[in-house]
């Protein structure tokens, strides 16, 4: 009667907390404590990978507490396989058992469980041959049934908790989306309040643009691998998966997978959320950890309500975009108008300065416009001049900007260029142009250009336009239908009172 009346005390103080790290010291020092056990611990059970590991333990020997166990060995893994306890008096004598400590001498494994279902092990040890006797196993048996109820009470309450937490980030996620109509600030607000709300290592938002798969945003402690605003390749692994299936997609332990997208140095576990706006996969969220096993199923349904409100935001900001680009386009050629150029040109410099890359400008004029306009009417004009802005178009890179600067006159910025590749440039649209079939124009149309470079023509916005145009001036000058570069920038005058 003493040692049920014992058992009573000792359920009574498992069962006074929600803290589940509480509820399992207090498991293991009423184990050991009532019982006099040398070695105790808590083996949780991993339900996917069916495997057992140790959550909490006291007189295990070092380096014994990081094993991870299948059902299918130890004895606690017999006694979570069958549902029952194992005793076993003489380890020794016993094939199936796995050493955790080197005094240990018999072993009893009892399941924790919860209606029928295992949930972990509360497996005891001792340095005595034959420590349990029957009575012993009955209470630790007894005992174990109100752990179960603790460890599950805990669980639940932990859960409820990370719930509550959860619908907070998310309103606060809504709430700061609606407020927030640039891409670029959007997207490096998403991952920096993804990161702090589910206290994940590092959150990326992958995007997809034309054929690519781009890396838009990220923000966490990991390594990147992948440079901000790069390709990620869309066909292998998680993100392969997730994109084809559109399908939220979990891995715990990326390191095993033979095609993985390395997107992280550090990266131990992934999940990849889909961004799908009316039907249509936009990209991926995507969370890292450097923790094996951080993610699971519960986290999939508030971190889908996360996705569901970022790619609406995508949505609303790439529209948002669009109605912007639409102020920024020549209304009857469809390339970027003189005030996309005056904003670009600023940001092109700066780059270049920056980072020591080179830029140009060339300013070009369609030869003799007015006397085509007036020979063949207006209508053939403004066609020459969209054809003209397809040619330029065509024959750019994508990271060149291409404007109608105003009337029959074009500007071109190109970025991370040499003076010798931007010459080469102007040359190639002057050929073309003058090559090109113009219907209903039975002449050659051909255009005059004059480039200048940073810093070769000067630092400044009006610095380079101005040798630009003193260039196309030149090419005028000499006959048109050529290229000419402006002149080189002056000295800085002398200081006053200089010889």
């Amino acid at each position: 009667m003493q040692r049920i009346a014992i058992l009573y005390d000792a359920s009574q103080a498992v069962l006074s907390t929600f803290d589940l790290d509480e509820v399992l010291q207090r498991i293991l020092l009423i184990a050991r404590e009532y019982f006099h056990l040398q070695n105790v611990a808590i083996l949780l059970l991993d339900k996917q990978k069916q495997e057992l590991y140790p959550r909490c333990s006291v007189g295990w020997d070092a380096g014994k507490e990081n094993i991870r166990l299948s059902v299918q060995n130890g004895l606690s893994g017999a006694a979570a396989r069958l549902k029952r306890p194992i005793y076993v008096p003489d380890v020794s004598k016993d094939s199936r058992y796995v050493c955790s400590a080197e005094k240990t001498r018999s072993e009893l494994a009892v399941p924790l469980m919860v209606r029928d279902e295992v949930v972990g092990v509360l497996d005891c040890q001792s340095e005595n041959l034959d420590h349990f006797d029957a009575e012993t196993v009955d209470l630790l048996t007894l005992f174990s049934t109100q752990a179960s109820l603790a460890l599950q009470n805990a669980r639940l309450y932990s859960l409820e908790r990370r719930r509550a937490s959860q619908l907070e980030a998310i309103n606060a996620i809504a709430q700061q989306m609606t407020a927030v109509l640039d891409l670029k600030e959007l997207l490096t607000k998403v991952c920096l309040l993804v990161q702090h709300a589910f206290q994940v290592s590092h959150v990326s938002v992958l995007l997809r643009e034309e054929d690519d798969l781009v890396l838009r945003a990220n923000h966490g402690t990991l390594t990147p691998r992948f440079a901000t605003n790069g390709p990620v390749p869309a066909a292998a692994g998680l993100i392969g998966k997730a994109l084809s299936t559109s399908k939220t997609i979990i891995d715990n332990d990326v390191r095993a997978s033979t095609d993985s997208v390395d997107l992280y140095s550090e990266s131990c576990a992934r999940m990849c959320i889909p961004l799908i706006s009316f039907g249509q996969t936009l990209g991926l969220l995507v969370l890292d950890s450097d923790q094996n096993d951080a993610f699971n199923s519960n986290d999939v349904q508030p971190l889908e309500s996360v996705a569901d409100i970022c790619a609406t935001a995508i949505q609303n900001a790439h529209y948002v975009e669009r109605v912007k680009q639409l102020a920024y386009l020549d209304g009857l050629t469809g390339i970027f108008n003189r005030r996309f150029f005056e904003l670009r040109i600023s940001e092109e410099i700066e780059r270049a300065s920056r980072f020591d890359t080179g830029m140009a400008v060339i300013m070009i004029d369609i030869d003799q416009f007015k006397r085509l306009n007036d020979e063949f009417g207006h209508l053939l004009g403004d066609e020459v001049l969209r054809q003209v802005s397809s040619i330029f178009h065509g024959q750019l890179r994508k990271i060149d900007v291409v404007c109608r600067y105003g009337g029959e006159e074009f500007a071109i910025l190109l970025s991370q260029t040499s003076p010798e590749h931007a010459m080469a440039v102007a040359e190639k649209l002057r050929k073309m142009a003058e090559s090109w079939q113009f219907p209903g124009v039975p002449r050659p149309v051909t255009i005059s250009a004059g480039v200048a470079n940073y810093a070769e023509h000067g630092s400044t916005r009006d610095d380079l336009v101005k040798a630009a145009d003193a260039g196309l001036y030149a090419a005028k000058q000499a006959g048109r239908n050529c290229v000419r570069s402006g002149p080189p920038r002056r000295p800085q005058a002398a200081h006053a009172g200089k010889a």
